[in-house]
């Protein structure tokens, strides 16, 4: 298998026009499932994520760094975190975090494809790193100025400068989802196999799409087939546990194509905490947490409750605007308005709750009061918040119901905030408002 040193760089511009949206070419041939024994997370909170928003303190790292590992409980579910490690902020929090001594997550570095940038990889104690290897003519011949074959050669010069420094490479296939495939990807994938053997270490490849083109369906034609693109390197004899996808949200497939990689062969999904990654985002890590406990089941000893912790910090310290409506942690996830489902909530939580919020993530389902509410929405509001049992038709209820019509007859628009009805439960139930919960 040899690259194909092209003189003239394949664009794809039948898929992707430029001056239009990309476009999705649909074809008979499908892949199958090939749904890993294990699969698992990486993180790239401390790298990819740095570069969308101003840089942690080290003592915020550390503490995002003692909540991945909560939320994991030594289970190897979030295996790894990358760092940078060039600047003295970056080895600062380096050196705090391996100062815990967890297994997980594992701390890797991530550096440029040279070989002098293996000495701070040295002198850090780690013993994995991650390397930038562009795979795409955009790249090879747009922006490196080199030739197909000029480019595998230097990249597998710093790969072997790895190796012979005891460090283990994880390649980052840039671009992936917009590379030659037969021509360039898998002919560098074969070598990098070779290596791996020659060298008896497990070479990782981590195929990025940058841009966010991957699409998550079989039947979809290379470079833009998630599942194809995983299959086929399968199939060439790369092991499920040497491949990682590392996605971004540009056209909002960002969370259902990690998945698909796991589902077609690839064991390593890498994400980022809420999302938060260049541009548009990573796979956000705590969805991803939620998506594999839907796959594989519950793991034992993973504290699920935790990203509500994480979430928690992340708006109080780190300045994060987590949008209300934003699932599993936003303000209002599990919150409904319309009185109708705040009645079969009553009924029977399952009803309208995805699953049991207050149990896994210590979220108890919540009712906004609107004029859309219902009496049987303000029961539910009275009855989480006080210790009492009260028939959406008590008087008092209707009362509230009243106060609360009053309000939008008058053009109010908001929602009823929890002062107002805190305010008026007092004020009708008077000498017989009952205790809080």
């Amino acid at each position: 298998m040899k690259v194909n040193d092209v003189s003239e760089p394949n664009l794809y511009r039948e898929v992707f026009p430029s001056t239009e949206f990309p476009l999705v070419k649909c074809e008979r041939k499908t892949v199958a499932y090939d749904l890993p024994e294990q699969i698992w997370i990486t993180d790239t909170t401390f790298r990819d994520g740095q570069q969308a928003r101003p840089p942690y303190t080290p003592e915020q790292v550390l503490k995002i760094y003692d909540l991945l590992h909560k939320i994991d409980g030594d289970t190897g579910l979030i295996r790894q975190c990358e760092f940078f490690l060039y600047s003295d902020r970056d080895r600062k929090a380096v050196e705090l975090c391996k100062k815990r001594g967890y297994k997980y997550p594992e701390i890797t570095g991530w550096i440029r494809a040279v070989a002098e940038d293996f000495r701070l990889v040295k002198q850090m104690g780690l013993a994995e790193t991650g390397i930038l290897t562009s795979v795409s003519d955009y790249h090879i011949f747009l922006k490196l100025k080199k030739t197909r074959q000029q480019a595998l050669m230097a990249y597998l010069d710093v790969v072997k400068a790895a190796l012979d420094q005891g460090v283990l490479p994880r390649c980052h296939f840039e671009d992936v989802t917009r590379a030659d495939y037969d021509g360039f990807v898998l002919p560098f994938s074969a070598e990098l196999m070779k290596l791996g053997e020659q060298y008896e270490k497990p070479i990782k490849i981590r195929l990025c799409d940058t841009l966010g083109f991957g699409v998550p369906w079989p039947g979809v034609a290379l470079p833009r087939s998630v599942p194809k693109l995983v299959s086929g390197l399968r199939k060439i004899g790369v092991p499920a546990e040497q491949l990682e996808w590392h996605g971004h949200n540009d056209l909002h497939k960002v969370n259902v194509n990690a998945v698909t990689a796991w589902l077609y062969g690839c064991c390593a999904a890498n994400s980022s905490i809420f999302g938060v990654g260049e541009r548009t985002g990573n796979p956000p890590l705590e969805a991803m947490v939620i998506e594999h406990a839907q796959i594989k089941g519950q793991t034992a000893g993973v504290d699920y409750s935790a990203i509500t912790e994480l979430a928690e910090y992340a708006s109080k310290e780190l300045g994060f605007e987590i949008p209300a409506n934003y699932p599993l942690v936003g303000r209002d996830f599990n919150v409904t308005r319309a009185g109708i489902h705040a009645d079969g909530l009553l009924k029977n939580e399952e009803i309208y709750n995805c699953f049991d919020t207050n149990r896994l993530l210590k979220r108890p389902v919540e009712v906004a009061i609107t004029d859309k509410t219902g009496a049987a929405g303000i029961k539910h509001w009275i009855e989480a918040r006080f210790r009492i049992e009260i028939t959406k038709h008590d008087p008092r209820v209707l009362k509230i119901k009243d106060l609360i019509a009053a309000e939008y007859v008058s053009d109010r628009v908001s929602a009823i905030s929890d002062d107002e009805m805190f305010k008026w439960v007092k004020e009708v139930f008077a000498d017989g408002l009952p205790a809080l919960r």
